[in-house]
Formats: structure tokens, C-alpha cells, sequence
């Protein structure tokens, strides 16, 4: 293969993927393979959760943990407590099974010095969460000082993140070379 088709099949693989960008208080599951969910982070905590057998997986994007108590409210699509129960719930809906869900949790950055550390927060919940319901937590990457770009394809259960340092946000393209299903890529 010539360094022109390598190229050639790498842009032809990008344009057939769907990209889907999940904004804040947002998720979104698929099980289709050409899907890719993308978001961007700071404080806030994306929750990655796929099912390996089902081969259906979705992402949320939250900006406060919340409790029970604020999923009345009319903005609970914010809270980590609601939006963690409506993705568990639209995964298991597309056949996924509770005792076969594996998490990933990317984001909950220090992003604010002098402010509380909402994102430690954000971080502690979804761990406690995940525990409490049951879900394997796969690790991810969470805390610091930076925010993230996150890719995940919810079909294979991959996820990739660039840390964003001050003003440059970095283009992310998915690399030509097959994948291992459940791997979390750092670059």
C-alpha cells in the first residue's frame, strides 16, 4: 500500500464516521459502529458506559453531581443524578444489561483556582454512582488543571481525549490503524 492510498483510506474512514457532539446537560447512545460521540471539558464529568456484548454504548456530559432532590427542578438536565440515570436507562433500553456495563469518567478539572473544586466533586459522584449501581468503572482520566476534548465510540467501548492547555484547542483525528475494543487512548 503506497503512503497516497494509506492517506486515501484514512479520509474515507473519517467521512464515514457520524460524528455526534454532546453539549452539556445532554447524552446520547448508539449501537451503531460508525457513530462517534464527541464533547468538550472542563470542571464538568463525561460518563463513557458501553456494554461489550450488546455492542451499545452512550455518553453524558453534567455540570453539577446533584441529589435526588434536584432532578424536580426545571434545569435538572445539568445534574450528574439525572443525566447518569437517563444514560443507564437509554443503554439498557438498547439491550445493554446492567451487570455487563463498563464506565469510563474523563473531566473533572480544577479549572477555577479560588473556587470550590466543583469538578473533584463532579468526579466523587460519578465514581459513588457507579459503585452504587453496580457498574464496572474502567478508569478514564479526571481532575487536573486542563480541560479535555473526548471522543468515544460507543460501539467498541474506545475512548480518546487531547488535554486542552490555555487558548489552543487541538484538532483530533482517529488514527487509520485498527483499535482494541475497550482501550483509552491518551495523545
Amino acid at each position: 500500500m503506497t503512503l497516497h492510498n494509506a492517506a486515501h483510506r484514512a479520509e474515507h474512514t473519517e467521512e464515514r464516521q457520524q460524528k455526534v457532539h454532546i453539549i452539556q446537560g445532554q447524552y446520547y447512545v448508539s449501537d451503531q459502529p460508525n457513530v462517534v460521540l464527541l464533547t468538550l471539558l472542563g470542571s464538568c464529568v463525561a460518563a463513557c458506559i458501553h456494554d461489550p456484548v450488546a455492542r451499545v454504548g452512550g455518553m453524558n456530559h453534567f455540570l453539577l453531581p446533584g441529589a435526588d432532590r434536584d432532578t424536580n427542578t426545571r434545569d435538572a438536565e445539568r445534574y450528574g443524578v439525572h443525566l447518569m440515570e437517563l444514560l443507564v436507562n437509554g443503554l439498557l433500553q438498547h439491550g445493554a444489561r446492567k451487570d455487563r456495563l463498563q464506565a469510563k469518567l474523563f473531566g473533572g478539572a480544577r479549572t477555577v483556582e479560588k473556587l470550590s473544586d466543583i469538578g473533584r466533586q463532579n468526579s466523587i459522584f460519578a465514581e459513588r454512582f457507579l459503585k452504587t449501581e453496580g457498574i464496572a468503572y474502567l478508569g478514564g482520566s479526571c481532575g487536573g488543571e486542563s480541560g479535555r476534548r473526548l471522543q468515544f465510540w460507543p460501539v467498541s467501548g474506545r475512548a480518546r481525549q487531547a488535554m486542552i492547555a490555555g487558548q489552543e484547542v487541538p484538532i483530533i483525528v482517529p488514527p487509520p490503524a485498527p483499535h482494541v475494543d475497550g482501550d483509552v487512548e491518551f495523545f
